[in-house]
């Protein structure tokens, strides 16, 4: 362990850094809830592992156990799940000062060589990295603020695409990006789920549009109504209307459901799986939603959406999680100088409209 560590110590500076030394196991530190946090993260895994091959290195996920199911579909690239003990300052996991010593002992035993902060800007998870005990910690750090090593930790830059952001890390370190895109894989049983959820519908590939009006908080949900005057346009343009939403958005939901006019929605809320809910996408012939995890789904399995970002003051920032592939993924937002702004159902339709036409021409 120790000559490890100097051999990772001493090419600390040089291009490959990583590669060059073969750690044996490295840690990806994310503990982040959600879908989109995941799936943002999944191009820097991609080129994680092709660079540190599983025959040479396992590659683990400090993380959530929310995260389970997607480190275990995303096997091909993560080797498992460590359980993020918790610490202070970190909202996601309650903290529990009577088991955090022992805790934090299991996962210093794991001996990483590497540790890679890959949950934020550092502010607090860079003492947390450096208390995993790996050989060599990297991840980003605010300008101003505590740099735990100046050769392995970058500035953290607010607005840049989230995709990007870690891949530029990665990149910094040696190892080369294998592309940008999104991934999300299906499996026999999510086709299987989703044939068991519409046995008895009419529903058929390419002739529906899917509307997740959900988000989580309530800055970053665009108006039910808003989202209903939006279906009852795509009524005349002949596309039936899904909505979706996890157990807790099915009150929005329903919302939207009573404000239609055109049609009687089939509305799916709580009642699809993660991977049934894909499978659905997949066969959606547009996805309209909030900028929350299922935006960064339909940009992972290639269904053309238009997402909808709130007031920029106090939601999320487009420029940061908007879809990369802004030619089959639209995003749209108030204008930043207009406070309070809001987007209106004209803009998203026709957004819409032009996705449509081109996705119509690009089959024709």
């Amino acid at each position: 362990m120790a000559a490890n560590a100097a051999g990772l110590r001493a090419t600390a500076s040089k291009p490959g850094r990583l590669t060059a030394v073969a750690p044996r196991r490295a840690a990806v530190l994310r503990a982040l809830p959600g879908l989109g946090d995941f799936l943002c993260l999944v191009p820097a895994l991609r080129a994680l592992r092709a660079a540190l091959p599983s025959n040479q290195t396992q590659i683990l996920l400090i993380g959530l156990p929310a995260n389970g199911p997607l480190v275990r579909r995303f096997g091909h690239y993560l080797d498992g799940l460590v359980e993020f003990p918790g610490f202070p300052g970190i909202p996601e996991v309650p903290l529990d000062l009577g088991r955090f010593g022992s805790r934090l002992l299991a996962l210093q035993r794991q001996h990483f060589d590497v540790v890679l902060q890959m949950h934020g800007h550092g502010g607090i998870m860079n003492v947390f990295a450096g208390l995993v005990g790996a050989s060599l910690a990297a991840g980003y750090y605010l300008p101003g603020s505590y740099c735990p090593d100046p050769e392995t930790f970058l500035p953290y830059v607010e607005t840049e695409p989230e995709v990007r952001r870690w891949l530029r890390l990665l990149e910094a370190l040696g190892i080369p990006s294998q592309g940008e895109y999104l991934e999300f894989p299906l499996e026999a049983r999510d086709q299987e789920d989703l044939a068991t959820l519409l046995r008895g519908e009419s529903l058929q590939p390419g002739t529906f549009a899917c509307i997740h009006p959900g988000a989580r908080g309530p800055a970053r949900r665009w108006g039910p109504a808003n989202f209903a005057a939006v279906a009852d346009a795509l009524v005349p343009l002949g596309l039936d209307v899904v909505l979706t939403g996890t157990p807790d958005e099915k009150p929005v939901v329903r919302a939207v459901a009573d404000a239609m006019r055109a049609c009687a929605p089939l509305d799916l809320a709580g009642r699809t799986s993660l991977g049934s809910l894909a499978a659905l996408l997949t066969r959606a012939r547009i996805v309209i939603c909030n900028d929350t995890g299922v935006s960064h789904l339909a940009a992972a399995l290639g269904t053309p959406s238009v997402v909808v970002f709130g007031d920029p003051r106090v939601a999320s920032d487009p420029r940061r999680w908007a879809p990369l592939n802004g030619d089959r993924h639209r995003p749209i937002a108030p204008s930043p100088d207009s406070p309070g702004a809001s987007v209106t159902p004209r803009a998203v339709m026709d957004e819409v409209e032009r996705l449509l036409g081109e996705d119509g021409r690009r089959h024709g």
